[in-house]
């Protein structure tokens, strides 16, 4: 018995040093897999994903601090309830829908081949530099945006800084260089871009909608009345508008708020004064597509105003981006306030 209790006691032991060895931020590089993971305590809270299948890197899935994801699974890892419209929607990205005439934004494999030649695809080149430390990691990657042929329009370079805010909050920052290499690149006005993340059902708006959701077999399913229970997402903008009326209008930044598991969750995205077109006017819409788009601005103004983008041959444009995941108790206008503020003194200008 004696001998039992003692093993016990190290086997305990053994555990509890493991655990403390993974304690705060680390990368896990699946190069098979096309995917980094990012591990903070044990608990993936993101992995960088670029999987041929998905045209561009994105992040997916997010998770808070204790692991609720806060992103729709479809059509990677597809959730009963969830709808299957837009499978070019994936965790979080930026590209942008008319590059020199080409639509980065919208393509996926749903693409017939005939007409993928107007479409452009982002492709992961490598891994600059990674960095970690408890409470914060950072990864440095690289990509090129190129048409059908092959052709690159782009040279990219991102930082992704992920941090522990406070228990309950994960942030990222994402700063993206875009540089023009051989011609001149025009990023026309139009609607689709250019940061966007597709959020879960349950911080969807409640609709009334007839749309086509996946059962718990995982088929596609045409629903006449939707059900929308656990459905509660709500937007705030900087500017104090509420729900759909945040769709189209300008703000530093917006917040998606609602309840999963119980728990009051949020998503907030915080424009940067650097960026082309800023403040940002928000692709914010009820069915789960939360973006930000500073050159979609004739479409959002109805006219009034316009930008076409230009980078001229051998220049570079750079945007900054915050985006927070909290549970529990909500931000709040000063939360982000403050949020938004330590962003905006320690973004790279």
């Amino acid at each position: 018995m004696k001998i039992s209790l003692v093993m016990a006691f190290l086997f305990a032991g053994v555990i509890a040093n493991a655990q403390k060895r993974h304690e705060g931020f680390r990368f896990l590089d699946h190069i098979d897999k096309k995917q980094i993971d990012v591990l903070y305590n044990d608990t993936l809270l993101t992995a960088y994903c670029y999987f041929d299948s998905i045209m561009k890197p994105v992040l997916f899935p997010i998770r808070t601090v204790s692991g609720i994801t806060v992103t729709r699974g479809y059509p990677i890892a597809p959730r009963a309830g969830e709808r299957i419209d837009h499978p070019h929607h994936i965790g979080l990205w930026l590209n942008y829908e008319s590059v020199n005439g080409l639509d980065f934004w919208n393509h996926s494999t749903a693409i017939p081949a005939a007409r993928r030649q107007k479409y452009g695809t982002i492709i992961h080149d490598g891994i600059v530099r990674t960095d970690v430390n408890p409470k914060s990691s950072t990864l440095e990657v690289t990509a090129r945006w190129v048409d059908h042929g092959g052709m690159i329009l782009l040279r990219e370079s991102t930082t992704y800084k992920f941090s522990i805010a406070d228990s309950n909050t994960f942030v990222i920052d994402r700063t993206t260089i875009l540089n023009a290499l051989d011609m001149d690149v025009d990023f026309r006005d139009v609607k689709d871009g250019l940061l966007g993340i597709r959020v879960a059902r349950e911080l969807e708006h409640p609709s009334n909608e007839p749309d086509v959701f996946l059962d718990d077999k995982g088929n596609a399913t045409a629903v006449a009345v939707i059900d929308n229970e656990g459905v509660t997402g709500q937007y705030l903008s900087s500017e104090g508008r509420q729900g759909d009326d945040v769709w189209g209008t300008r703000g530093r930044w917006v917040t998606l708020q609602g309840i999963i598991r119980q728990k009051p969750v949020s998503i907030t995205i915080i424009d940067h004064p650097s960026n082309p077109g800023y403040p940002t006017y928000w692709h914010a819409r009820g069915y789960g597509l939360f973006a930000a788009n500073p050159l979609g601005q004739e479409v959002f103004s109805k006219g009034k105003e316009k930008l076409n983008l230009k980078i001229n041959k051998g220049e570079s444009v750079t945007f900054h981006y915050r985006i927070v995941i909290a549970e529990g108790k909500p931000l709040g206008p000063d939360g982000i306030a403050a949020l938004e503020k330590s962003f905006v003194s320690t973004a790279r200008q």
